[in-house]
Order: C-alpha cells, then sequence, then structure tokens
C-alpha cells in the first residue's frame, strides 16, 4: 500500500495543508508564491496533463517534484535531479535558546539568506507553511531553518541554510534540532528531502538521526506555449 510519503505534496494538500490548495481536475498545487509543490495523480493521463497545463498557463514551467513517470512529448523538461528522503530515526530533538520566531517582517531578510546559500525554494508566502526559526548575531539573521509539506502525522524540515560566513559553527545543526522538537511537540514526525549529490547535508542528516527512507526526483517541465485542448486558458 502507498504511504503518505510516497506522495507528501497530494496528502499534504488533501489533509492539513488543504486550505492552500488550488485545484483543476485531479491536479492540486500550492499557491505559487508559497511553494512549487504540485500534485499529480499516481499515473496522469492526458486529461490530467491537460488540465496542469491550464491551471499553469501556456509556456510556464512546472515543477514536478516526486514524478517518475514520463512527461508528455511536446512538454520540454527542464530540469531533472535526483533526490532523497530521509525520516526522523532518533534525532536528539531539542529547543535551542538562540533560536528566535521568525514572521512575515523577517521575509525579505529570509529571501536575502536564501538568494546567497540556495537551500531550495523559499517564496514570498513560504513562512505562513509553519514555524520557522532563525539565529541572528548583531541583529542580522545568519541562519534559519523550518515546516514546508504537512502530510498527516508528518512535517518536512525545510530552507536549512546558514550564511557562509558563519559555516561551521553547528548553526544548522541546532536549528534542525529545534524545528524537530517543535514537530515531535505536536506528535508528529518529522522528515526532509535534498538532492542525492549533496553528500555534505547527507552526512549531517544521518549523523543527527535521519534515517534514508526513499529516492525521489526532482523534476521541472515547461508547457508548450501553444495549446490545442480547449481547457488549457487561465484558470481565474
Amino acid at each position: 500500500m502507498s504511504h503518505v510519503l510516497d506522495h507528501p505534496a497530494r496528502a499534504a494538500l488533501t489533509g492539513p495543508h488543504a486550505h492552500f490548495a488550488e485545484r483543476h481536475g485531479r491536479i492540486l498545487r500550492y499557491p505559487v508564491d508559497v511553494t512549487p509543490w504540485l500534485a499529480l495523480p499516481e499515473e496522469p493521463d492526458a486529461d490530467d496533463w491537460a488540465d496542469l497545463a491550464a491551471l499553469a498557463g501556456p509556456g510556464a514551467e512546472v515543477p514536478l517534484l516526486g514524478f517518475r513517470g514520463e512527461v508528455p512529448a511536446d512538454w520540454e523538461i527542464t530540469f531533472q535531479v535526483e533526490g532523497v528522503q530521509f525520516v526522523d530515526d532518533g534525532l536528539a530533538a531539542a529547543p535551542d535558546p538562540e533560536a528566535v520566531r521568525l514572521g512575515p517582517a523577517d521575509v525579505p531578510e529570509m529571501l536575502d539568506l536564501v538568494a546567497r546559500t540556495q537551500p531550495g525554494p523559499f517564496l514570498p508566502r513560504t513562512i505562513e507553511l509553519g514555524p520557522y526559526l532563525g539565529i541572528r548575531r548583531g541583529g542580522a539573521l545568519i541562519a534559519m531553518a523550518g515546516e514546508r509539506l504537512h502530510p498527516p502525522g508528518w512535517t518536512e524540515i525545510s530552507a536549512v541554510c546558514t550564511d557562509p560566513a558563519f559555516r561551521g559553527e553547528g548553526l544548522a545543526t541546532r536549528l534542525i534540532l529545534a524545528v524537530a522538537h517543535g514537530i515531535r511537540e505536536r506528535g508528529e514526525t518529522p522528515f526532509l528531502h535534498t538532492g542525492a549529490g549533496n553528500t555534505n547535508a547527507i552526512r549531517l542528516y544521518e549523523s543527527l538521526g535521519f534515517r534514508l527512507r526513499r529516492t525521489t526526483a526532482f523534476l521541472a517541465a515547461r508547457v508548450p506555449e501553444h495549446l490545442t485542448d480547449e481547457r488549457a486558458v487561465a484558470v481565474p
């Protein structure tokens, strides 16, 4: 039987994050300024691809995170890399005395830190998905981590990043464990994703007590510029 973490975006968008869901046919997605994750059916058919094209619009680049099937021949694959999914298998989760809760007023600094460190997508409204914690030095935000996907019983840790000038101090470790503590306090289990080639991150996660659960795929494809299906128009 399928596990909720096999399709975490669909499980989240039909569960705890249902209030974020934008739907067209069988396609579900988060608002584009929240996170790129969307949910395809397990075996999408031609109607599903037409619905996704209608939702995204002609020429749009669509992230297909976790999708391993075939995209239509007229869709251009623009990005493809192997990924891995890790789950909590004994984290020493604990609050951190230096970590502070980040809010909407902190988003410009968070976006700047993400732009400089490239931990993965963090958008203007990503902070709405769950708590984000940060560490400041001299008033400046130098490290952060927070929550993203929320399938029932699980919460993804995401946007783990540290200013290059402060790496090597264990800040990412401290924030991961602090975010995990908050997740555990709700009776849920932390999990996370990273690229299969990100050996430094993988080594860190394994040392903290994460266990590899499965491999996955990070994929993006471009909707054809010229769509013939009558549904392929902008969706209000």
